[in-house]
């Protein structure tokens, strides 16, 4: 994942300390000029390069896939800042500041060192105290971005593992219909899940492999290589749950980034309407949901068929009789109708 390696963001007053504590350190084996020198030396060399270092580690945003973008938008949006931009475009706006801090000091630095070639040592303490007032006051100013980029960075650290670039299967409906006991079933219960800051539950994330699915059950001719694929589905608690209106900006904005991300949607639909919702109101959803993937399949799953199976749908199952489990999975695979390409193709 691409946002996993992001180091920690210093604090800007962890970073002062930091900077300053060395360089007295470092001015202690010296005298005079020479250790005001050095201290001036160490100090902005510690603070450009770790700047220099917040920045670096970020991907460029223009050439990230789109999931991604989506997904940090929505992330960073979660959090109010004093900026003029919002999501992406307010932490681009802070990567710069850090970027404008890191070179300053560096050249505060050089402005001091040169001052202090051929000063005397009670002037090269000058210039050094100068010099240290005025790296403190850039690091200061830019406490504000650091913090911004600091908590954009724990936020997408902590995501799950989600490969955009493998065939995705996104489940949706409202809550209770059996969309985690689908999910569980079919990845084994082996999947992760994760808290986003705009869920009111952990979204999951699971995987299965073309080996999972019985030959038999699919459609049309397959290949050797479709046995090695993996397969993510992704389960939506707290966004494709409930119809487009009644989500925030934040979670319309997710939705977006799920958007980029599945290659088929099964919209669960419990005909008995033990789950809590009438069947028109779960049908409105699904076409809701099938107006905004227009450009993937979305199929119509009917659960818990022991109970009732008075709905139109593409497929039928129940999970807790463990029927047709099997046959649905297979469904979405014919669905997504990945295409693996062998080594030796050109």
């Amino acid at each position: 994942m691409i946002f996993e390696d992001l180091p920690t963001t210093p604090r800007s007053e962890e970073l002062i300390d930091k900077a300053f504590s060395r360089a007295s350190r470092s001015g202690r084996a010296k005298q005079g000029r020479e250790a005001q020198e050095s201290m001036v030396q160490t100090a902005s060399n510690i603070l450009s390069d770790n700047l220099e270092n917040v920045v670096t580690a970020w991907p460029d945003f223009d050439e990230i896939d789109p999931f991604y973008r989506e997904l940090a938008e929505a992330i960073v949006e979660t959090h109010e800042y004093d900026t003029d931009a919002d999501g992406v475009d307010a932490l681009r706006q802070s990567l710069s500041e850090v970027t404008w801090a890191s070179r300053q000091t560096k050249q505060i630095g050089d402005e001091a060192m040169g001052k202090m070639r051929k000063a005397s040592d009670d002037l090269a303490r000058k210039h050094r105290k100068q010099a240290f007032a005025r790296m403190a006051d850039v690091v200061e100013q830019v406490a504000p971005n650091l913090r911004l980029i600091g908590d954009a960075r724990d936020a997408l650290k902590t995501l799950p593992d989600i490969d955009p670039d493998e065939p995705t299967i996104v489940v949706a409906g409202y809550p209770n219909v059996g969309k985690s006991s689908f999910v569980n079933t079919v990845t084994r219960a082996r999947h992760e899940t994760a808290e986003y800051p705009f869920t009111t539950r952990g979204i999951g994330v699971g995987h299965f492999h073309g080996t999972d699915v019985p030959s038999e059950l699919r459609e049309g001719k397959r290949s050797a290589a479709d046995d090695h694929v993996r397969y993510q589905i992704v389960d939506t608690p707290g966004l494709l749950d409930r119809p487009p209106e009644e989500r925030n900006d934040i979670e319309s904005q997710a939705v977006s980034a799920l958007e980029h991300l599945a290659d088929c949607v099964l919209v669960v639909v419990d005909a008995s309407m033990d789950c809590g919702y009438p069947i028109d109101v779960q049908l409105e959803l699904r076409d809701a949901l099938k107006a905004q993937f227009d450009d993937v399949p979305v199929l119509t799953i009917c659960n818990k068929i022991d109970r009732s199976r008075d709905v139109e749908a593409d497929h039928y199952m129940s999970v807790t009789e463990d029927e047709n489990v099997e046959g649905v999975l297979a469904a979405a695979v014919d669905a997504v109708g990945y295409e693996p390409e062998l080594p030796f193709e050109q």
